[in-house]
Parts: structure tokens; sequence; C-alpha cells
């Protein structure tokens, strides 16, 4: 299964990867000296590639060339784009809930977030959590600034190149979602709503929140959700999560409701508990690893069976601790005069739309064909945190789909070598469909950007703009507003009609100022001192 990566993705006429170009089998076609097949053949067409790389170094703007190439490119990644478009792509998604009872958090999440492991890196992470502290003075810091959690995962996230695509929180409810760089141009109609179900929907403390997105044309909607507690309220926790399916709707015609998406992941703190079972028999099945005893009596899975609305919902085996109820710092149940009975409250589910919904214009799927599907890889609990009377679980899922979309909206890029101390130019091209608007912006962002407002400064593409024919525009930025140090960076295009980035470039280097540099040697041996450098360089892709 091929999965989709920024070699896969992330492509335009200034960016196309050698990896791409092997796949362009009607191009290699062509010439007589790529007739051979296999490793010599690949290595010919290497070969061509850096040839043409050579060339178009030597080609201006304005040669007579120019244009011709460009056809040619053009050409080359629309075969491309049409070859991606007929194969089935991984995507790799982790989603986590946690109940984090008002802690701030955890020193280390390498584990949750499966950071450590050796198999192929995540490409999304979900991230819902439950009784975020909402007292009076934190909730009003938050609502000024990034609350401490959304900072944390930012802090770890970013280095690795991930960025925060979206949030939303309702008082203790917090959704975040972190997206690879390379994804971000095939993420579109992202939208965001909440319902309260507290104190008779009057109050934030339970209820829902949700993200939805269009992810390489397919709708996926992530909804996470606190319900009502203790053992008795079962129904009120059902009719509580029907009302938030039924009650949330976006402002879309095609998919307006959340059970209209392809996909849904529903997951939280959701408070079911196990029935009927006394507290000893729980305890001595958990201590005997022997879950499957208690399965049957668990409500949510008692529901499933009974309610209509919640039989396409499938979860993995619970084959892990009930995760609820702990002393803090320990992984040992509840000591307390309560005593609560152990339950698994906190759940990860999904449900996939029974038929696809994305037939081709000239063709009409055939009965069974799926466009985009899910398997679940591992899901598990994490014993080892402890800042809360809940363990976290976390589900990490491959979904395989069909890309409907191959094309960014907009192609952006730098133009030329950019320096410090010089006005800089950029170039960007859209598609005919692109809704374009006066107040779409072009921002430089350090490489380990956290989120789409951590720009370091921006044009405007219409104020800014120098030339512009029917293929690229040029807006300029002024050597005062680049960072004299220089770096590395990227340049994304952030449309205000789809309140996103619709283009992203490839990372490239600022060479800082003269004077900065001439500074340098100076500052590097004071004192007869000498300055550590860094032997490895630091690249984000």
């Amino acid at each position: 299964m091929a999965s989709l990566n920024s070699e896969d993705v992330l492509q335009d006429s200034s960016s196309l990867s050698l990896f791409d170009l092997e796949s362009l089998h009607p191009f290699r076609s062509r010439s007589a000296s790529l007739s051979s097949t296999g490793s010599s053949g690949r290595l010919q067409l290497r070969q061509r590639v850096a040839q043409l790389m050579a060339c178009v170094e030597d080609i201006s703007s304005d040669d007579e060339m120019h244009e011709e190439v460009s056809r040619t490119l053009d050409e080359a990644i629309l075969i491309w784009g049409k070859k991606l478009k007929d194969k089935c792509q991984e995507f790799r998604l982790h989603v986590v809930t946690w109940n984090v009872g008002t802690a701030s958090p955890p020193p280390d999440v390498t584990v949750l977030l499966q950071l450590n492991s050796q198999g192929s890196s995540v490409d999304m992470y979900v991230i819902g959590l439950q009784e975020v502290n909402s007292r009076i003075i934190n909730f009003l810091s938050d609502l000024a600034f990034d609350d401490p959690w959304s900072m944390f995962f930012m802090t770890v996230l970013s280095p690795l190149g991930y960025v925060k695509l979206s949030s939303i929180r309702m008082q203790g409810l917090l959704l975040l979602v972190f997206v690879k760089h390379a994804h971000i141009p095939f993420i579109r109609d992202i939208h965001t709503n909440y319902m309260r179900t507290g104190l008779y929907g009057y109050w934030g403390n339970k209820g829902g929140v949700t993200i939805r997105m269009s992810l390489y044309g397919h709708m996926i909607c992530f909804i996470n959700c606190h319900l009502p507690a203790h053992i008795e309220n079962a129904e009120q926790r059902l009719d509580d999560f029907e009302k938030i399916l039924e009650m949330q709707q976006f402002e879309d015609e095609t998919v307006p409701n959340i059970l209209d998406h392809d996909i849904l992941f529903w997951f939280g703190d959701l408070n079911f508990r196990i029935a009927d079972y006394g507290i000893h028999f729980v305890r001595e099945s958990i201590s005997n690893s022997r879950y499957n005893l208690l399965w049957e009596k668990d409500q949510l899975n008692m529901a499933k069976k009974k309610e209509a609305f919640l039989q396409e919902f499938i979860e993995g085996p619970l084959q892990f601790k009930p995760t609820y109820k702990f002393n803090l710092h320990s992984d040992m149940y509840d000591t307390s005069g309560k005593k609560r009975k152990p339950a698994w409250t906190d759940r990860i589910l999904w449900k996939v739309k029974n038929l696809s919904h994305h037939p081709s214009e000239d063709r009409e799927l055939s009965e069974g064909e799926q466009t985009i599907s899910v398997t679940l890889n591992s899901y598990i609990s994490h014993m080892s945190y402890g800042i809360s009377d809940h363990k976290p679980v976390t589900g990490t899922f491959a979904l395989q789909l069909k890309p409907l979309l191959s094309t960014p909206l907009v192609t952006v890029n730098p133009e030329g070598e950019w320096n410090a101390a010089q006005d800089v130019t950029i170039s960007y091209s859209t598609v005919s469909e692109f809704p374009s608007s006066t107040w779409d912006w072009i921002g430089l962002y350090q490489v380990a950007f956290r989120h789409v407002n951590d720009y370091v400064t921006y044009a405007w593409v219409k104020d800014d703009e120098i030339s512009s024919s029917e293929d690229v525009t040029q807006v300029y930025i002024s050597a005062d507003e680049i960072p004299h140090g220089g770096g590395e960076f990227l340049l994304c295009y952030y449309s205000h009609n789809m309140q996103s980035i619709a283009g992203i470039s490839q990372p490239f280097q600022i060479q800082p100022s003269r004077s900065l540099a001439e500074k340098e040697p100076a500052q590097e041996n004071i004192n007869g001192i000498e300055k550590p450098h860094s032997s490895e360089p630091y690249n984000e892709f």
C-alpha cells in the first residue's frame, strides 16, 4: 500500500521530485534512451531529470524557452496527478482522548504520541481532552492566549514538522488537530462546532466539540465528547449524544450534518460504566486480564445492540484495563471512600459511510467500490500517565483512500536566492476555480512554525503585487521585514474565503545580511572562548 508522504503530495512545477517523475511511464516511453526497465531505466531517468534541472537554472522568465518548458512540466504533473488519483494511498492517523482532570501537561508525551516508534510516522494527530482547567482566571487567560495544553502540544510537534491545523474549545473540552506540512494544501472546508448539554444545554461542562474537513476530497469529522457521569445515567448519555448528532449543523449544502460525512470519529470521556457486576468481580476479572468477562455488561456495548443510531459505529476490542478510576500518580484503582467501580469510560469509535458518494464524472462507481476505508492498527491505554484519575487512550488508524484532489489550489515559491539585505520577490499561481480575495496574503514562516498566525511577516497579494500575467503573479516583501539572521523558511498562501492555507512552498534558505555576517566572527571568539557550532543541519522534510 502506497503511503501519502511529502514526496507524494506536495508537488508543483518547481518541486516535482525524482521519485514522482519515475512513475511517469508515458514520458519514459517517449525517449529511446529510457527504453530499458528496472534499476537501469530509473538511473537513466534520474540522469535526464538532473540534466533538465541544470537547464532550468539557465532559463530566465523572459526566455522564449521558458513557456515551452513550463508547458512540458505542467503536462508531466498532470499525468502524475491522474496516476496518483487512481492509486489507493495510506494516510496515518493517531487519535488521543484523555480526561486530564484540570491538571497541567506532563513532562513527556513521547509514548502517548508514539514519537519513539520505529514504523511509519503519523500524518495527522487528533487530540481530544476533557476537564481542561476552566476556572474563571484560567479560562479568561486562555481566551487571550493559547491554553497551556495547546502550547504544550505545539512545542512538542512543531519541530517535527506538524502544524496546528484547527482547534476548538468549550470550557473544559478541547479538540486539537495537527498535520504534516505536506498535506496542508489538500485539506479544505475546515469548520468547527460545539454543543452544550450540561445544565439542560446552558452549561458547557458536558457536551461535544467538533472539527470537520475535506481530506483529499473526502469529508472527515472528529467529535470529542464529555457525557454525563454515574452508572445510572446511561440513558442520559445516549440522549445527549443523539442530540449532538442531530443538532450540530455545518454551513455546507453538500455535507450539512455530522452523520453525512464519509468518516466520523467519535471519542472522549463517554462515561459508560460496567453494569450489574459488583466491584469485587470486576476487579478480580481485571487482575486476571479476563476483560472479556466484562464486555457484555459494558453499557456502551449493550447500547450498540439496541440503539439504531449507534449500530454503525465500530470500536476496537477492549484489550486493555478499564481507564477509570485511578489514584493520582498511580496504577492502582480508587482506594478512597467512594471506591468507584472500574470502567472503560474513555473510548474511540468510528463510522464509515455505507456508500461511496464520489463517482467520477464519466462513470458511476461499481457496487461496493469504496474510495476510502479505515483500518485500526492499535487501540490501547497508557498506564504510565498519572496526572488525573483517568488513563489516556489512543487509537492509531490507517485510512486507505483514493485522493480526489491531486493539485494544490495555489502554487507559491520564492523567486531566486533570498538575502536578508534585499527586497525579495514571491511568485504564485492559482487554479482557475480558486476563490481569490483581495484579503488573501502570503506569509513567511520559520520551518518549525506552530500555526497559521505564527508568521514572521507577510505580503498582501493585491496591495504588494508588482507584476501579473495570465499564469503567474509576483509580490514583494521589503528587506526591512526579512529576518536579518537568515535561516530556513517557507511560504504559505492564506485564503480569506477559505479561512485556511491554500498553498505552501518547499523550505528554502534566506542568507543573513552582510552586516550581521561580519559581526558574527567577532562574536564567536570573545576572551579566547570559541562559540560552538551545530554539526548537523536542520532538515524539516
